[in-house]
Order: structure tokens, then sequence, then C-alpha cells
């Protein structure tokens, strides 16, 4: 009889340890899920703002040509 009970509270014992460290899967799920939501988050941001900066960087672009062309007297 203590032999059975010996071997039921070392199965017990192993469950637990493998519960204990199946956790770690769930963090990494986690964390999948938190890139996948920052992702989603950046590309909507870029989707609103995208025409924005274009015209900015369009702005910019052609001030920087229109330096280039102009001649500058000492």
């Amino acid at each position: 009889m203590l032999h059975v009970y010996a071997t039921l509270q070392t199965l017990g014992f192993r469950i637990k340890n493998r519960i204990q460290r199946d956790e770690t899967g769930a963090t990494a799920v986690e964390y999948g899920i938190m890139v996948g939501v920052i992702a989603v988050a950046i590309i909507a941001t870029l989707m609103l703002l995208g025409p924005q900066l274009n015209a900015l960087f369009v702005e910019v672009n052609t001030q920087l040509k229109g330096i280039g062309t102009t001649p500058t007297t000492p």
C-alpha cells in the first residue's frame, strides 16, 4: 500500500512540475499577441498619417531642390 501511495505522490509532483513549466508557452503567446496589436496600430497610424507625411516630404524635397539651383552672392 505504501508503494502505491509513493507512486501516486511522485506522479502528482511530476504533473505539478509540468504545469508550472508550461506557463512559459503562455507567455510566448502573450508576447505574440502584443506584437500583433502593435503592428496593427503602426499600420493604422501610417494609413491615417500617410498622405500628410507624403505632402511634408514632397514640400521638403521641393525646397531642397530650390536651394541647389538658386545662385548665392558672397
